[in-house]
C-alpha cells in the first residue's frame, strides 16, 4: 500500500505516511516527557506534573490532533466514494468460502458475461467499477496497491472503483476473517494494455476447446467420470454445468489456482486435485485420493489446455 499504482491508492498512501509521521512525533514527545519525569531535575519534574500540563497533554492536545487528522483524512479520501462514470467497465466479484467468483458484466443491463475465478483482468489506465457481494459470510476485498479495502456483506452490493496506471500483476487478499482457510483466500488482478485486454476478452468469450491429444482426451473422460461437472462449469464440455465451484472454461490461462496460493501448471493442478484438503484445509473441494497417478496427470493435462 506504500507503493501505489493508481489514483485510488495514492490518497491512502499519503494518509498512511501522515498517520505514521504523526504517530512517530507523538511517541517522541511522550518519550521525552517520560525521560524528563524519571531522570530530570526536580523543577522539570514539578512542571511535568503540573495539573494544567496534564489537562493540555492528556485531553486538549489529543482532541486537537485527532480532530485535525480526521478532517484531513476525510477530505483526502473523499474522491474514493465518487459515483462510477457512465459506460465504465464493471466487474462483479462475489466472495465465497474461500475463493472469489468473478463475472465481467455486459453493457447497461448488468447481466453476467464472461465468468472467471480468483483472477481479475483490467485495462491499464482506465477506472473499473467493482460490484462486491458475498454468498455466505462477510469477506473483504483488498488490492493494496490499487485502492482501499471494502467489505463484502451478505445481501448487500458494495461499489468500489479501482484503476491501475501500470501494466502488471497485483496481489490481493480477503481482509476480513471469514473462518477456516481465510488466510489462504487470495486473488490476482492483472492490468493489461487495452489491445491485449480486448484480445484476452475475445478469447475468454469462446467456449472451451476440445482436447487435441490423447492425454488431454483421457483427462476429459476422468473429469466426467468423477462427476467434476456437478460443481464446475466448462462451457462447451458436456455435463459440466455445476455452479458450486469456480468456472473452469479457461482455467489454463489463469496465473494461479487455489485462490491465489499456487502457481498454475500441470504439477500444481495434479497436486491440488489429489490433495486439496492437505494444501488448503477446510476448503470445499474434496481430495481425490482414489485417482491414480496416470489419471491425475491426464486430468491436469486437460485442465491445463483450457486456455
Amino acid at each position: 500500500m506504500l507503493s501505489p499504482a493508481g489514483p485510488f491508492a495514492e490518497p491512502l498512501t499519503t494518509l498512511s505516511w501522515g498517520v505514521m509521521f504523526m504517530g512517530a512525533a507523538v511517541l517522541a514527545v511522550v518519550i521525552v516527557a517520560l525521560v524528563g519525569a524519571l531522570a530530570g531535575r526536580s523543577g522539570l519534574k514539578a512542571r511535568l506534573g503540573d495539573q494544567r500540563l496534564i489537562w493540555f497533554g492528556g485531553l486538549a492536545f489529543p482532541v486537537v490532533v485527532l480532530s485535525a487528522l480526521l478532517i484531513w483524512g476525510l477530505s483526502l479520501t473523499s474522491s474514493l466514494s465518487g459515483e462510477p462514470e457512465p459506460g465504465e467497465m464493471r466487474v462483479r466479484v462475489t466472495g465465497e468460502m474461500w475463493w472469489w467468483r468473478v463475472a465481467y458484466l455486459d453493457g447497461e443491463g448488468g447481466g453476467p458475461g464472461i465468468q472467471s475465478a480468483n483472477e481479475v483482468r483490467i485495462p491499464v489506465g482506465e477506472p473499473v467499477t467493482f460490484e462486491l457481494e458475498s454468498a455466505d459470510v462477510i469477506h473483504s476485498f483488498w488490492i493494496p496497491r490499487l485502492g482501499p479495502k471494502l467489505d463484502m456483506i451478505p445481501g448487500r452490493r458494495n461499489i468500489l472503483r479501482l484503476q491501475a496506471d501500470e501494466a502488471g500483476t497485483y496481489g490481493g487478499q480477503c481482509a476480513e476473517y471469514c473462518g477456516g482457510p481465510h488466510a489462504l483466500m487470495g486473488l490476482v488482478v492483472v492490468a493489461m494494455p487495452r489491445d491485449e485486454f480486448d484480445a484476452w476478452m475475445a478469447g475468454q468469450a469462446r467456449a472451451a476447446a476440445a482436447p487435441t491429444d490423447a492425454l488431454a482426451a483421457q483427462g476429459l473422460a476422468v473429469f466426467q467420470d468423477n462427476g467434476c461437472g456437478a460443481c464446475h462449469v466448462v462451457r462447451g464440455a458436456p455435463e459440466a454445468t455445476g455452479l458450486a465451484g469456480p468456472d473452469l472454461t479457461h482455467v489454463g490461462s489463469r496465473r494461479t489456482i487455489g485462490a491465489g496460493i499456487l502457481p498454475n501448471n500441470r504439477g500444481t493442478l495434479a497436486g491440488w486435485i489429489a490433495d486439496s484438503q492437505g494444501i488448503k484445509p477446510g476448503n470445499r473441494m474434496p481430495s481425490y485420493t482414489t485417482l491414480s497417478g496416470d489419471e491425475l496427470q491426464a486430468v491436469a493435462a486437460y485442465l491445463d489446455g483450457l486456455e
